[in-house]
């Protein structure tokens, strides 16, 4: 009688059919559904951000080289999450926190220039209300914001937990998973700023 096969475990792991981990293949659909959420968005921000009867306009108050140097500050802070991640897979935990903590770090900086951009702008008449390039612009950023925030939250969850000695080196999965989602949040920014902010509105 052929016997029932059934997933293989390892520790907290269960393997699907694919050989990807449950909660790994989890993360990549959420991932995926959240690219249509942000495909969404910036379709719709390309698509009236020159349809406005007001200003001001983004020509009027971007500042590229400010917005630059807090996309790069968030584009390093997916360096440091890989060595978070390699730190846990070699089990040295207090670099795991050094790196985790560095991310964190990086990810809050760049919220705080999204929070003083914002500011500049609603101070220069430029809200939800005002002309379709504000609604587009602020829904669009201010949902990729929220997601470093979570992300923020996430990083900074796994170095408590370190610190309390409930992370350990067979639970890299869970800085594997954070790193999944801190990476996506960066690459989704690379995109906004190029067609947000670097490609002239006509």
């Amino acid at each position: 009688m052929a016997h029932a096969v059934s997933p293989a475990t390892h520790g907290h792991t269960v393997e699907t059919n694919t050989g990807l981990d449950n909660r790994k293949l989890l993360m990549w659909l959420f991932l995926a559904s959240d690219c249509l959420f942000f495909g969404s968005f910036i379709a719709t921000y390309m698509l009236y951000r020159d349809r406005n009867v007001q200003g001001p306009l983004a020509k009027d108050l971007y500042d590229i080289p400010f917005t630059s140097v807090s996309s790069f500050v968030l584009l390093m802070s997916s360096l440091t999450m890989v060595l978070a991640l390699a730190a846990i897979q070699r089990a040295d935990m207090r670099a795991l926190r050094i790196w985790l903590l560095a991310t964190s770090l990086l990810g809050l900086t760049f919220l705080a220039g999204q929070a003083f951009e914002f500011t500049h702008f609603w101070e220069s008449g430029l809200t939800l209300e005002r002309n379709l390039f504000g609604t587009s612009f602020f829904v669009l950023t201010g949902f990729h914001g929220a997601h470093v925030a979570v992300g923020v939250v996430i990083l900074l969850s796994l170095f408590d937990a370190s610190l309390r000695g409930k992370l350990t080196p067979d639970d890299s999965l869970a800085v594997e998973l954070g790193g999944l989602y801190w990476h996506f949040v960066d690459i989704v920014w690379i995109v906004i700023f190029t067609l947000v902010y670097l490609i002239e509105p006509q």
